[in-house]
């Protein structure tokens, strides 16, 4: 079986370290990096890192709107697919470049599977949302993190198979959590103390992208008067710049900024930290995965079973609830939502049996 995987991000990199690995033990892999995210640190640092195997083909597609990337990785993807020829078009989450991998399989009659499929923020405005909604819909496989997103793409009545094969990266946490807990000197680095420091992230265009947002941002950011570690995502340093606000977050009381880190490096902060507060998705998902209570910059969440079990706090950008939440207690319970660890051998047992059954066209639900 030929697979072309189609990834772009730094979430997608992480995923995709899951599964590589025992999908090459049994078939052939094509990994198709379409540049979405084209600096090192947010791409080629976790091919080193995470022996994600080095992207067959480089499209170089970052930057523009998020109309204008979506075509142009619809186009390249078209002609690149066509001459690989796979047996399943393989993508996760909820990028443009999940969106391009999907439509561009489905539009030539290809298998396409999709890793993550069921998540929803019932939020339309996000671009991610409509991204896994229609890459859900073109899909012939839909592979869910729990049993919630299955819940989801059940109601939604989509026409490919759909199983639960936990959350891939649960894999990867099992795997490098420990080995990310040992380097203290990501922490002395930034001059902070175990559990005596909050680690933020910010990029989603809602936020950065509106003056306003951004401004209510770095207030709340700035406002928090405790040590807080900010790597800063290549769009949000351009769009603070452009708004005059750089300095005066940099000059904030307690911050200390960066440039964006490796995942080992992000992941030692996360796990030794008090709170992380972030507006990312997959942000929320690994500081549950490591036990760290998350307050999440915005008012909906496609991770709505973390909010659920008070793990996770939805504060949009409202200063005072988010000191608020920062300070409640941790809960004393943490059951395991999002699987084992062994996502990705089931999700190589899904594709190999879509790959074997009937061809795009000939799909069956479930």
């Amino acid at each position: 079986m030929r697979v072309a995987t189609v990834i772009g991000n730094r979430p997608q990199f992480v995923k995709a370290a899951a599964v590589s690995g025992p999908l090459r033990r049994e078939h052939e892999e094509v990994l198709i990096h379409t540049g979405q995210h084209y600096d090192d640190e947010l791409s080629g640092i976790f091919v080193r890192e995470l022996a994600v195997p080095p992207p067959d083909r480089e499209l170089g597609l970052g930057g523009g709107s998020n109309t204008a990337q979506t075509a142009a990785m619809l186009g390249a993807l078209e002609l690149l697919l066509a001459e690989i020829a796979p047996d399943v078009v393989l993508v996760y989450g909820d990028t443009n470049s999940t969106l391009a991998g999907a439509l561009a399989g489905a539009q030539l009659l290809m298998r396409v599977a999709h890793v993550e499929a069921g998540m929803r923020s019932f939020d339309r405005t996000m671009p991610e949302e409509l991204n896994r909604l229609v890459a859900d819909h073109v899909s012939d496989l839909l592979l869910c993190s729990s049993e919630a997103a299955l819940a989801n793409a059940r109601a939604e009545k989509v026409a490919g198979v759909i199983e639960v094969v936990g959350d891939v990266m649960v894999d990867v946490a099992v795997l490098l959590q420990p080995r990310a807990r040992e380097r203290v000197e990501v922490l002395e680095r930034f001059g902070v103390r175990s559990g005596e420091f909050l680690l933020a992230t910010l990029h989603r265009a809602g936020n950065v992208d509106d003056p306003n947002r951004l401004r209510a941002a770095v207030e709340l950011l700035g406002g928090v008067h405790e040590p807080l570690v900010l790597p800063l995502h290549p769009r949000t340093r351009v769009r603070l710049d452009a708004a005059g606000l750089l300095d005066r977050l940099a000059g904030a009381p307690g911050i200390r900024l960066c440039e964006p880190l490796g995942y080992l490096d992000f992941t030692s902060l996360l796990c030794h930290c008090r709170a992380v507060l972030t507006d990312s998705g997959g942000v929320q998902k690994e500081a549950y995965l490591a036990g760290v209570p998350c307050v999440t910059l915005r008012d909906r969440t496609e991770w709505e079973e973390t909010v659920r079990l008070g793990w996770n706090t939805l504060v949009d950008l409202d200063a005072q609830a988010a000191r608020a939440a920062l300070r409640l207690p941790a809960p004393a319970i943490r059951p395991e939502l999002y699987g084992d660890g062994r996502a990705g051998e089931r999700v190589v047992q899904a594709l190999t049996r879509l790959a074997a059954g009937p061809p795009r066209g000939g799909r069956r639900r479930r």
